[in-house]
């Protein structure tokens, strides 16, 4: 079958073009910005890329036409595939009928940490030598791409000895029994039904508004949090949270949810009805962690039984609920929690979360993904964490780039004071953000400082660092390359 992926470039179209590319397909596809690193991971794939969408793409004459939700109506391309009645589906609509159908999909679902916790899963998973395949938000430091086939075709999948067998249930909530035997189906064989994948809320594609997720019929969701974001589709939380009650409603009774239970909307979304078991983290009837030492471990614990001991150098308590619902997760797949801790402790994270980018004669630059305001202070207080082992005196300059649809839109500026207040110093990109973001960051006084042109930010952050300083640079998209410049700048001030 040849494919033609209208939205290419972005990480989750990019990624369906990747695996049907692995499953045999010939594929095609285009973008408004074809640029890297998922231009040249594609291009070495064997995939042609088109720059933009130009109505004689249809010459290419694919069996389908793949949607991704960048996509709308008045794009040249997408007008005369619906003109000619040509055959076109999203890409979460292809991937679950081409892909999906037949595996165990275990999908993490959440406003924060998807990514991260999505990573560990599959990571995990391959420690314990299930060789899943998957479709992450971002790049694994230790796998090295974001997506990947499972190793085999889809097999029927079996229950896990630790499934309820009870009918499903209107309103009610039944926990998994215990205990767990080691190993479980598929471990350690050559063939693998499982797939992990991140669950996005976000919609569709112009013609289906429905979650992303709700297409993809898992076995295993994980529910991280649920806080208000995407302000562009969601009139308001409570729109977010029928999403999820509609994910929730996909899982089979044989399946299991393991949900944060220090989160208040997602017990509300819970309490709509769930019918298939529920197994709880951050809660006291369920998966807990224990304070992280200096040197990077913590104890895990299930319904208050010792279950052993993670050692790593992730930061703070996002990060180890983030494993607590991967353990919790692998172990539904048959993975001993024994397995998912010592997979842990090999675990790297994903690039662009707190990732080091270079260090300048003292000054340190870090690239992280943080863009809502309880991601922006989360990554803020992780940073601050690792510092303090080293100094007190160390400084933190926080770069933001407002640049999600939320952000775009103001919802949450009041926010954004607040997030940042863990700072030092708080440095603002305006450009393109269509509010004034002065009254906003009003509330930090004398250390916030907006600009609106790049150059004139990059020398302003310079100007301002100093030897032992670390500058955190957060923003959902490239920020024009500004990590590369500041560290070039800081190297030709202090040359």
């Amino acid at each position: 079958m040849h494919i033609h992926v209208l939205g290419i470039c972005g990480t989750f179209m990019g990624g369906i073009a990747a695996i049907a590319k692995a499953a045999g397909h010939a594929v095609t596809g285009c973008d408004a910005n074809v640029y890297p690193p998922m231009s040249t991971q594609l291009e070495a794939q064997g995939v042609k890329l088109i720059e933009g969408f130009s109505a004689d793409q249809l010459n290419l004459a694919p069996d389908v036409f793949v949607i991704g939700n960048v996509v709308t109506r008045g794009n040249a391309l997408m007008e005369e595939i619906l003109d000619r009645g040509l055959p076109y589906i999203s890409g979460p609509q292809w991937l679950a009928e081409n892909v999906l159908r037949g595996r165990w999909v275990l999908a993490v679902a959440g406003t924060h940490g998807k990514t991260t916790t999505t990573a560990m899963l599959a990571w995990i998973l391959e420690h314990a030598g299930l060789k899943p395949g998957f479709l992450i938000g971002g790049v694994p430091e230790n796998f090295g791409i974001s997506a990947r086939l499972p190793a085999s075709p889809p097999i029927p999948v079996a229950p896990s000895p630790v499934e309820s067998r009870s009918p499903p249930h209107q309103g009610g909530r039944r926990e998994i029994p215990l205990p767990l035997d080691a190993g479980g189906p598929g471990r350690g064989c050559d063939t693998s039904p499982f797939f992990v994948i991140e669950a996005d809320e976000y919609d569709t594609a112009f013609f289906d508004k429905r979650s992303k997720f709700v297409h993809y019929s898992p076995r295993t969701v994980i529910l991280n949090n649920l806080e208000f974001d995407h302000a562009d589709i969601f009139a308001d939380l409570a729109a977010i949270e029928i999403q999820f009650h509609h994910l929730v409603r996909t899982v089979p009774g044989a399946g299991l949810i393991v949900s944060n239970g220090a989160d208040t909307n997602l017990e509300r979304v819970l309490a709509r009805g769930a019918w298939t078991p529920v197994e709880r983290f951050a809660a006291a009837a369920g998966w807990q962690a224990g304070a992280q030492s200096a040197d990077g471990r913590f104890e895990v614990s299930f319904n208050g039984q010792p279950q052993g001991e993670v050692q790593w150098d992730l930061l703070g308590a996002h990060n180890q609920m983030n494993a607590l619902a991967a353990i919790a997760a692998a172990r539904h797949a048959g993975v001993a929690p024994a397995v998912a801790l010592e997979a842990l402790g090999a675990f790297e994270n994903v690039k662009r979360r707190l990732e080091l980018r270079g260090t300048v004669e003292g000054v340190s630059v870090y690239d992280d993904f943080a863009h809502h305001p309880t991601a922006i202070a989360t990554t803020i207080a992780g940073l601050r964490s690792k510092i303090s082992q080293q100094s007190n005196k160390a400084r933190i300059l926080a770069v933001l780039e407002p640049r999600s649809n939320t952000m775009k839109l103001g919802v949450l500026k009041n926010a954004i004071a607040p997030s940042l207040a863990d700072a030092d110093r708080v440095f603002c990109y305006g450009a393109g953000l269509g509010w004034d973001p002065t009254a906003a960051l009003a509330p930090l006084g004398a250390k916030a400082e907006i600009h609106h042109d790049l150059g004139q930010l990059v020398t302003a952050i310079a100007q301002a660092a100093k030897p032992g300083d670390h500058v955190l640079i957060m923003s959902n998209g490239g920020f024009g390359g500004v990590h590369d410049k500041l560290l070039h700048t800081l190297g030709t001030r202090r040359g």
